[in-house]
């Protein structure tokens, strides 16, 4: 899938690598894929054929990077999700993404839905996955699972960065404990990676 986000053609960038690992199977992949844009930035979120645990992911990520390598302007991600999962193993997430300066962690709370959400709301009010999906679907009478390209518009993605950003004060550390989104820390940097023009 084509990004949105093209440059002009003739300039020459350095191509920087993001790769990701998510929770889930489909939404992720699908909507990571939306800021690929080949000749300045590659977006590679390895796809899943369930569900990951959030140290499944981790580990996946690490075997990766360990097998490919991960030069030094490139990033690696874990995106998950609260949900249900142990403040344990979070904090086991939190604290391998300190041990490298291109590593990152991402999480949403309650779900993955709450950032699509912020895409055409603030997603005041919500409290727990039920509630997500009950907002998007106002928004995305469709919705189901898929990503639609048409639907996430690249000034939408801005609009769900500024909310999220918004949202996120005092900025958490480490992830948000009520309803919150740190995947805009990661979507912000992609988006300042594709309108960079080094030189080469």
């Amino acid at each position: 899938m084509t990004s949105r986000f093209r440059r002009k053609l003739g300039e020459r960038r350095y191509k920087r690598m993001f790769i990701i690992v998510a929770e889930g199977t489909v939404t992720e992949q699908e909507y990571f894929s939306l800021l690929n844009e080949e000749s300045i930035v590659r977006v590679k979120c390895l796809s899943n054929s369930r569900n990951l645990s959030p140290l499944a992911a981790m580990k996946r990520v690490c075997d990766y990077v360990k097998r490919e390598g991960l030069r030094r302007s490139d990033q690696a991600w874990v995106v998950v999700d609260k949900d249900l999962w142990l403040e344990e193993h979070l904090s086991q997430l939190h604290a391998w993404s300190q041990t490298q300066v291109n590593y990152g962690f991402a999480l949403s709370n309650p779900k993955f839905e709450f950032w699509l959400l912020l895409h055409f709301e603030d997603g005041k009010g919500v409290a727990s996955g039920d509630d997500c999906d009950r907002r998007i679907v106002k928004h995305l009478p469709r919705y189901d699972k898929h990503i639609h390209p048409n639907e996430f518009t690249p000034e939408r993605i801005r609009s769900a960065t500024e909310r999220a950003r918004t949202r996120d004060t005092p900025r958490c550390s480490d992830w948000p404990r009520n309803a919150g989104t740190t995947v805009y820390k990661l979507v912000e940097k992609i988006l300042q990676a594709s309108a960079q023009h080094p030189g080469l």
